[in-house]
């Protein structure tokens, strides 16, 4: 786009408000800088910017960028609003008033908004579900992104990629990013921070996805060492969130609760209510597992949890999880009706595509179909189950499903050659 220098939009304004070069520079600057900053021959510092700007009766936006003041304001305007959508929850109404601020010609001229948008709209993308174009948003932010400027920023582009990356069912490339990203803090001499603590925490996540629950116990530990070395609220929040996991994937389920009621202690300095959805949602399964008894105020908790995540960012993938999870508490309470309808409406959300909310939705369902005595049903829900979690390379979680599938076709009396078929992909997803 031709736009005016810099030098230029100075001179326009200096000759239109009939100032000679020695008056504007008076008494901090000199006419001959003044005339080496007009002919672009010297880039002045913000602090000069700040002065002239002053100076010339206009703001120091228009002088840098050249868009009027009233553009900015309606585009700082529109942002606004977009992010005030992205946390109402309101995903589709983001994403285009997002694509409005990127689609400005004005905009270009403005770098830190436009990274704002980008940004936004990245966020907004994944929100909707639409994993490829969300993906494709974040690379190009990773690449433009900082770790020196804003090292807690340059982290969360890193863990959204990583994450969308796993959730499209990419979990290599998920953990790629994530381990590539964390070395980078450890060799920038930054590990003892809450940027690397994220980092290590959402490479944890990945670890788990892909069953390597060796590495995953080892940097669970690794993470609460480190986070209480910090002694932050958040770094100790994720950390603890991320080792009840393990632990609940381990079969280690009182410790598991142990730990993510810590977290939630601290869930309170947390500001994305998005992020507190999410721990309510463990501990709720947790609960389940450790303390069976106590499934009813696990369903309660999950309920509350289902209200607050509609009313915020939370995206579709968060719903279904909620409402899978919601299917799991009224399986445990001998509601396998209901559970049926509820997954059934996380599935809806989620669309055919293979994603690990997918396959776990599928894998309730097939739970409460088995309570239900529709067997045929069931051996058709697990089947796609497994087929979605092979896949998306979920090799532990995958063995699981045709480990259960072939037991429930012992269980149905089904012809011998499926069942034992079941059990040979069960072991090849264990790599044996």
């Amino acid at each position: 786009m031709d736009r005016e220098t810099l030098g230029q939009r100075i001179r326009a304004l200096r000759i239109r408000q009939g100032v000679s070069q020695a008056q504007l520079a008076f008494p901090e600057l000199s006419d001959s800088y003044i005339s080496l900053i007009e002919s672009d021959k010297r880039i002045p510092a913000p602090s000069v910017i700040d002065l002239l700007a002053a100076k010339l009766n206009c703001s120091a936006t228009y002088l840098v960028s050249g868009v009027k003041e009233d553009v900015v304001d309606e585009l700082r305007m529109t942002l606004d609003y977009a992010e005030i959508a992205l946390a109402n929850g309101a995903a589709a109404e983001a994403r285009a008033r997002f694509a409005e601020v990127l689609a400005s010609a004005d905009a270009v001229a403005l770098p830190d908004m436009m990274h704002q948008a980008r940004w936004g709209h990245a966020l907004a993308l994944e929100a909707a579900g639409e994993l490829e174009e969300a993906i494709a948003g974040l690379r190009a932010l990773t690449d433009q992104a900082s770790a020196e400027a804003d090292l807690e920023h340059w982290a969360k582009v890193h863990v959204a990629l990583s994450r969308c990356l796993r959730e499209r069912g990419d979990i290599s490339a998920g953990v790629e990013v994530a381990e590539n990203a964390l070395r980078h803090l450890i060799a920038s001499g930054a590990d003892s921070t809450d940027a690397a603590v994220l980092l290590g925490a959402t490479l944890l996540a990945a670890f788990i996805e892909r069953g390597d629950l060796v590495r995953a116990r080892q940097l669970a530990a690794q993470l609460v060492q480190r986070a209480e070395r910090i002694g932050g609220a958040r770094a100790k929040m994720t950390a603890y969130w991320e080792a009840a996991y393990v632990a609940e994937i381990c079969g280690d389920y009182e410790n598991g609760v142990t730990l993510a009621e810590r977290a939630l202690m601290l869930a309170g300095d947390e500001d994305d209510p998005r992020h507190i959805g999410r721990l309510r949602i463990i501990y709720a399964g947790l609960l389940m597992r450790a303390r069976p008894d106590q499934a009813e105020n696990a369903r309660e908790l999950l309920s509350r949890v289902r209200r607050e995540i509609n009313a915020s960012s939370a995206g579709e993938i968060d719903v279904a999880w909620c409402l899978t999870e919601l299917a799991r508490a009224d399986i445990a309470l001998g509601r396998a009706a209901e559970a049926v309808t509820l997954t059934d409406e996380a599935l809806d959300l989620l669309g055919d595509a293979p994603r690990r909310a997918t396959a776990w939705a599928l894998t309730v369902q097939g739970e409460a179909c088995v309570r239900l005595g529709r067997r045929e049903r069931a051996i058709e829900v697990l089947t796609r189950a497994a087929d979605h979690l092979r896949e998306m390379e979920s090799s532990r979680d995958a063995a699981q499903a045709w480990f259960d599938l072939a037991e429930l076709l012992g269980e149905t009396g089904a012809p011998e050659e499926p069942r034992l078929t079941a059990y040979r992909r069960a072991l090849t997803c264990a790599g044996v």
